[in-house]
Parts: C-alpha cells; structure tokens; sequence
C-alpha cells in the first residue's frame, strides 16, 4: 500500500487524510468552484484520440499570450477527431501528462460561439493536474508536449470531452463539440522546486533548511535546543508571487521531520507527487504558518503540538504524542 499525505485534517482532530491506501490517488485534495471547468466527467475512459490541425475557429481578438480571446461561431461541421493548433509557441518547459499546468483558459460551444467558461473575468488562473480522472480527455492530449508561454486552440468532441451526457452546470449537451483556448503560464511535477531569493537563517534557536532548488528534497538541520513554545514561519527562499490567503489552496512540496531527531515521517519527494490543498482542511500550524506567505517560496514551519496532532496523532505514522513538528513547504502555486 502506498503512502498518503498526513496532513489533512478532519473535524474529530487533526489527523490523516490516510495512512495508506490502494489504487491510484494524485495526493491532492479538490477544489471546489461554483464554474465549471474542465474537470473530468464521470465517464469512462476513451481511446486516445487521433490528433488534427482543424478546422478551427478564429481568435477575432485578444490575440497576445494571456489576453481574454474572443472566438468566432465554428463554421460547418467540427472535427470528429482532436483538432489543435499551437497558436503562439512558447519557449518554457513542455509539459508532460500527469504535470500540473497553471493556465488561463476560455471554453465555448463549436455550434453557437456560447462561452460557457473563463478564468480570465476570474483574474485566476486554472491550476490542474493532466491526468486521467482529473481533467477532459481532450486537454490532456492537447496540451501534452506544449511548452509554457504557448497559447492553445484545440476543439474537443464529446467522446473527450463530458461525454453523451455533457455537463448540465455549463449549459454543455451531449452532441456539443468544444472550443478551448488555453495560455499555459506554468507547469509543475515531482522534481519542481521554490524559486525564490535566498533569505537569511540567522536564527539559531530554530532549524536550518537547504536552499537547492533541484526538485530534490532540501536538508533539515534541527538544533539540539528545546523547540519553541510558539509557531515559527520564515522564509528560506523568498518568492515573487501572490500572497497565499487564509481561504485559499495550494500546491506544494513538502517535507516533514520531528523536532525530537530530526527524523522524517512524511514527505512529497519520498512519494513522487505534489500536493495539492485547502489551508482550511490542514492542520493549524500549516494554515496559519502559509498564509501571508509568498507563491514561489520555501518556507520553515515549526508546529508547537497544540498546532500540529498534539496528543492525537496519526496512527502508524510514527509521530508521538505532543511532538513539535518540522516543515519545509515550497509554495509551487495559489490555487
């Protein structure tokens, strides 16, 4: 069985999302919208799609890389197969099925040019891991390859799309063929890192983090001092990006060692997979320790027990009771 995220909490304490589990699990919790996105229907799997360069509609304006687009009404009969075009090539990293993307994006109706979505009005780009369960065939196979700073048209038939029975929430039927264009700003997985600016570790009453930024899990030097009464939150690298509210959600690597040894007991880097969350389904360390704090950073936790599981913690994972806790968190991106 393999090993899950121990740091979802859930109203009887602060305990596990699981210990362990079986089958497939991307280590993210969901996030919860009231617009429709291109999270996965309840259908099942397709065959992959064969993969064409049109027809597709015209981008009558809003043409430049993160500019809301307007599309035109699609002409004549759409695609049967994946229809993509690169519409403007970046030069970033390429994507890779099972990364998560950071991308604005705007969906429309083949037929009527009906906008049923967009996070541009939102002003909140869509995070979303290319994986199968998570996200619509179509964007999977169309954004697979694709470097950050491109912009994406691609039309999606319902067979990769939400399926005979379309999505009622958007206004979507089951016939309807889809019109997406994507700008995709980033793309994270296992070996992503912070990328901020070094700060200071002056303080030696608390640990000492590494500063590598090379996906591979930073050292965690803990003093051989009592550890703090109070909750410490600072940066070890400093990032440029958005705040990280109270209500938002994350995606993050992370690794956890106890104060008492400095051994590990829970860690994104040991699993091969981010994760993603709500800082109101975490412990309160982690929630009051992340927010304020910037995307882009890497940030030192350490949980007093009273933050963290204090007498209650999760069974098997080899955290005794009233243990005071140590984090590194890369903030990856704002949710």
């Amino acid at each position: 069985m393999r090993r899950r995220s121990l740091l979802i909490a859930v109203p009887a304490g602060l305990v596990t999302l699981a210990a362990c589990g079986d089958g497939d699990d991307s280590g993210s919790s969901s996030n919860a919208s009231d617009s429709p996105s291109p999270e996965a229907s309840a259908s099942s799997a397709a065959p992959p799609p064969k993969i064409v360069d049109g027809p597709l509609p015209a981008i009558t304006a809003g043409t430049k890389f993160d500019e809301k687009p307007t599309v035109a009404k699609g002409g004549g009969e759409p695609s049967k197969d994946l229809a993509v075009k690169t519409v403007i090539a970046g030069g970033g990293k390429a994507v890779a099925e099972n990364d998560f993307i950071s991308a604005n994006y705007l969906g429309q109706v083949w037929q009527s040019a009906k906008v049923f979505d967009n996070s541009y009005d939102r002003k909140t780009p869509l995070v979303i891991q290319l994986a199968q369960g998570s996200i619509i065939d179509g964007w999977r196979y169309a954004l697979t390859g694709k470097k950050t700073g491109s912009r994406v048209q691609f039309s999606v038939p319902p067979t990769w799309g939400y399926g005979k029975q379309g999505n009622e929430q958007a206004g979507i039927k089951g016939d309807d063929t889809l019109v997406f264009v994507v700008d995709v700003q980033d793309t994270f997985n296992a070996r992503s890192s912070a990328d901020g600016k070094k700060a200071a570790q002056d303080d030696a009453a608390l640990p000492k983090v590494g500063t590598n930024t090379d996906g591979k899990a930073p050292s965690i030097e803990v003093p051989k001092t009592d550890p703090p009464k109070k909750l410490a939150a600072e940066y070890v690298l400093e990032g440029d990006g958005a705040e990280v509210g109270a209500q938002d959600s994350v995606l993050v690597q992370y690794e956890g060692v106890l104060w008492d040894g400095g051994k590990e007991f829970d860690s994104t880097y040991a699993r091969k997979q981010l994760t993603s969350f709500s800082l109101q389904q975490v412990v309160k360390g982690w929630a009051q320790g992340l927010t304020g704090k910037k995307v882009g950073s890497r940030v030192l936790i350490v949980i007093p027990p009273d933050l963290g599981y204090g007498d209650s913690p999760p069974e098997g994972s080899g955290i005794q009771k009233d243990s005071t806790l140590v984090f590194s968190v890369d903030i990856l991106a704002k949710m």
